[in-house]
């Protein structure tokens, strides 16, 4: 298949993530482009035969870059098999009512789109202490201690869950190429 994976990343983490599913795609036997939807203009999403779009939750919102290409392309996304990876460091906990919030915010994310993925999976984060001013730094230590993680403001700490990534875009795209 021909997949496009199109991605909106704050810090950096969304981007290590569809480059693995890029890497994975790949290596599968797929043709992939990746793409930072900041630099989709002129883009035709037609020519594709799968979609992969990612973002990550930043205070309860997805980076609107990401939602305005997933409108402007609503016809062409709507066609194909698309797998929605929502990025969010909630997502590394078991805490329920987090997971719910997440569940909400893919909802109104979806609801924004204006049409839905076939899939949406939650992909969890990583602390990049290394990308963050002073303040969001601190927050970032402040969000952490409230659910007793201790981190090194020094250091970047990732909990992507590469296994259970690379079970969900192998069985997406086993899904797809059925579909299509």
């Amino acid at each position: 298949m021909r997949i496009l994976i199109a991605y909106a990343t704050t810090e950096g983490q969304t981007r290590r993530i569809c480059r693995f599913a890029s890497d994975r795609l790949v290596a599968a036997g797929h043709s992939v482009e990746l793409l930072n939807v900041g630099d989709a203009e002129g883009l035709e999403p037609a020519r594709f035969d799968a979609a992969v779009l990612a973002g990550s939750v930043h205070i309860g919102l997805l980076q609107s870059e990401l939602i305005a290409f997933a409108q402007d392309h609503a016809a062409a996304l709507a066609r194909m098999p698309v797998l929605y990876l929502q990025v969010s460091l909630a997502a590394a906990g078991q805490d329920a009512e987090e997971w719910q919030e997440l569940r909400e915010i893919a909802d109104k994310t979806v609801a924004e789109f204006g049409w839905r993925p076939g899939r949406i999976e939650q992909v969890a984060g990583a602390f990049r202490f290394g990308e963050y001013d002073f303040f969001k730094s601190w927050a970032m230590r402040w969000i952490a201690s409230q659910h007793g993680q201790k981190v090194d403001p020094k250091a970047d700490r990732e909990y992507t869950d590469w296994g259970r990534l690379a079970e969900v875009v192998d069985g997406w795209a086993a899904t797809a190429a059925e579909q299509r």
